[in-house]
């Protein structure tokens, strides 16, 4: 039996996070207002009007661009890329097609602990259409989003499975939220996918004819479409009747199916030429440098450092570099501490927890990193136990927004370290267990833990766990 591999490849429209629109001064937050009230006659392509581009929107384009390893060129420029269809007022796109913003990227994926280089042919830059809304008797048009400012991020055709496609798309989101160049929310329309999927017999290298699937809106709808068109496209082919051209499909989440919109347009379809009312983009070195400076630490470089420095579990540190507000507010904890495995302890398993059960952002949360890190401070100078901390602290700080020394004060918890006062507790105990006393002295672990809780019991869970240890050992 033949055995195939899928190659794929994936466009990916992304909103570029500005005030304002690509070419004019419409708001770029287009989310839940009234149909076709945020457009002016640039946007909507009127007779006469003149674009201006959005310098904050190249901005965050090369910053994207930086963060993707891509090289920047000196020189681009825009381009009509003229279609029609009703959702675009202007009768063409303004986009890039020779000379783009950025080319030669590339990230690396995670797949089941395996990195894979995937490879960014190019990065540019372009105006959104428009949204068309199917209906019973007729289609209706909101303008409202032509004109939003997008970077469209092209992959080569490098990954192999869904799964590699989805940690790609994921990666992808979490850069372009790390260095601020899009918000990247899907729920918003803010990011989409076009996915281009072919097969071929395993161990070529020739690229076949392919589909690519329009306007994939989630990753799990990504997932699952290039799941059905990799196994349609290898059931065509072992019935003898392969893609003879290329051709593009939509995705339908109804039936889990592809279904046939067209033919796929290639370049000359499109007639491309120079935008003749927008000057090149300039680049020069002083710039680039400038914005260079401004990329943060992007979460490979993250997940790297947190498992050399830190020695974190891999899911611990798939959390923490999850998005940017959840690494800092990690590191301004690890920046108070002196463990940082304290800080995943107290922060991915019981303040993430809580905030899950609550449906609550980290954002949102009522504690504070620097609060958090002031009650693991508490823990390491032995003021109160790990168990108070998690415990009645915590749920105080999270309930009553009070910070921690107000709370270990009010409610007398600070933990007794006075060895001769925890001396007495201990010889009370050890006169009053002589049972448990010599099953210990015999060699029965489980005796010494018995005769802890008891000194606890006494103080009131507030004698110091450590020199309680030490002290019973001495005396028995």
């Amino acid at each position: 039996m033949t055995e195939f591999e899928t190659v794929i490849g994936i466009e990916i429209h992304a909103q570029i996070a500005t005030k304002t629109k690509m070419f004019c001064r419409c708001d770029n937050d287009s989310f839940d207002k009234e149909p076709n009230s945020n457009v002016c006659e640039i946007c909507m392509g009127f007779p006469g009007q003149l674009p201006v581009v959005n310098d904050e929107a190249v901005q965050k384009g090369i910053k994207a661009s930086l963060a993707l390893n891509c090289n920047i060129p000196e020189y681009s420029k825009f381009d009509r890329k003229n279609y029609f269809y009703p959702d675009l007022p202007k009768g063409f796109q303004i986009s890039q097609f020779d000379k783009p913003l950025a080319e030669k990227g590339w990230i690396e994926i995670d797949v089941d602990g395996k990195i894979k280089r995937i490879n960014i042919t190019r990065l540019h830059l372009e105006d959104d259409a428009g949204k068309l809304t199917h209906v019973p008797g007729g289609t209706l048009i909101d303008y409202n989003r032509a004109g939003t400012p997008l970077m469209e991020i092209v992959s080569e055709p490098d990954m192999r499975s869904s799964q590699e496609a989805m940690a790609y798309a994921k990666e992808i989101q979490n850069i372009l939220r790390f260095c601020g160049s899009s918000d990247a929310d899907m729920e918003k329309g803010m990011m989409r996918f076009d996915a281009s999927v072919s097969i071929r017999t395993k161990g070529e290298s020739k690229l076949y004819n392919r589909a690519e699937i329009k306007n994939l809106n989630s990753f799990r709808s990504l997932g699952a479409a290039i799941e059905y068109e990799s196994e349609r496209q290898m059931n065509l082919w072992q019935d003898g009747n392969p893609l003879t051209k290329d051709i593009t499909v939509g995705w339908a989440d109804d039936t889990q199916k592809t279904y046939f919109l067209r033919d796929k347009e290639g370049f000359d379809d499109y007639r491309f030429f120079p935008e003749p009312d927008i000057p090149p983009l300039l680049v020069n070195k002083e710039d680039l440098e400038v914005i260079a400076a401004s990329v943060p630490e992007m979460p490979a470089q993250k997940r790297k450092r947190y498992k050399k420095d830190f020695q974190l579990l891999p899911d611990d540190i798939r959390i923490l570099t999850s998005d940017l507000y959840t690494a800092q507010y990690f590191e301004k904890i690890v920046s108070m501490i002196e463990d940082p495995k304290k800080a995943v302890s107290f922060m991915n398993t019981i303040l993430l927890k809580r905030l899950k059960e609550e449906q609550i952002s980290l954002k949102e949360s009522p504690i504070s990193a620097e609060d958090l890190g002031r009650l693991i401070q508490l823990v390491e100078s032995g003021d109160i136990s790990n168990n108070q901390a998690k415990g009645e602290v915590f749920d105080v700080m999270y309930e009553e927004r009070k910070n921690a020394d107000d709370i270990v004060r009010d409610r007398g918890l600070q933990v007794v370290s006075n060895k001769d006062v925890i001396e007495d507790i201990c010889k009370k105990v050890i006169e009053g267990n002589p049972g448990p006393v010599e099953d210990f002295r015999s060699g029965k672990g489980k005796a010494f833990g018995f005769l802890v809780g008891q000194v606890m019991k006494e103080s009131k869970g507030q004698a110091n766990p450590k020199i309680v240890n030490e002290i019973l050992k001495r005396i028995i």
